[in-house]
């Protein structure tokens, strides 16, 4: 019986670059003869992102591709939470909705966990030697203190927590509750993926094609504060 990645989109305000990305992601065939399953959870967008999906998707044909529309903007974590409860694959990985992450890597996430060696997979941003755009000095330190940081509490040797590639076994993700509905979603999952018995961590080096404030970046300074306390709050009080 052939196997299933539930791929989930978050989109707020992503019209510019969304048709660019389901296409990437349609184009990619995966390892093992695994399936797709696309969920885009359009979340509360001001802009046409949601026109753009349902006309993407009845265009496509596709029965695999589905959107769901939340009501309000609830924030990337949000939005993940939905689409990780509707997701029936047998693994899950998330997908920015812009174009800094390139769907190609998804084969080099899923190796460990077909080989049997691996439950959670991050793609790192600062490993390997795949194109990685240059990009503002303080991001980049910033990531690395976060990443320190989380590690110290954790016991993990992560190179790159904020990553948006993390892919986790469906049986492993689905049970675990998670709360943090902005940016706060990355150091708490990993704060609890960590606690969990027995599981077997990796990572993997992926190419990273950031954008600037200008193209569209969200994330800012407060998130970096709100980061900390996650790591804090996630990892001393679990």
């Amino acid at each position: 019986m052939s196997q299933t990645l539930s791929i989930i989109i978050p989109a707020y305000n992503e019209a510019q670059t969304l048709v660019a990305i389901l296409d990437k992601v349609m184009d990619v065939r995966l390892i093992a003869k695994l399936e797709k399953e696309v969920i885009i959870v359009d979340d509360g967008s001001t802009d046409n992102t949601r026109e753009v999906a349902a006309t993407y998707i009845e265009q496509a044909g596709h029965s695999n591709i589905r959107l769901i529309e939340l009501s309000h903007n609830t924030g990337k974590g949000g939005a993940i939470h939905r689409g990780i409860e509707e997701a029936t694959g047998d693994f899950i990985v998330i997908q920015d909705a812009d174009l800094e992450y390139d769907p190609k890597d998804f084969n080099h996430l899923l190796q460990p966990v077909v080989d049997g060696v691996a439950d959670v997979v991050y793609g790192s941003r600062f490993m390997g030697g795949k194109p990685h755009r240059i990009l503002f000095f303080w991001h980049s330190i910033g990531n690395k203190f976060l990443t320190f940081l989380s590690n110290m509490f954790s016991n993990l040797n992560l190179t790159d927590i904020e990553t948006c590639y993390k892919l986790f076994r469906s049986d492993v993700i689905k049970p675990i509750k998670l709360r943090e509905k902005r940016f706060g979603f990355e150091p708490e999952v990993t704060a609890k993926i960590a606690n969990v018995p027995k599981i077997k961590i990796y990572e993997v080096g992926i190419a990273y094609y950031g954008r600037t404030y200008d193209e569209g970046k969200k994330i800012g300074w407060r998130d970096g504060f709100k980061a900390i306390y996650c790591i804090l709050r996630y990892n001393l009080f679990p």
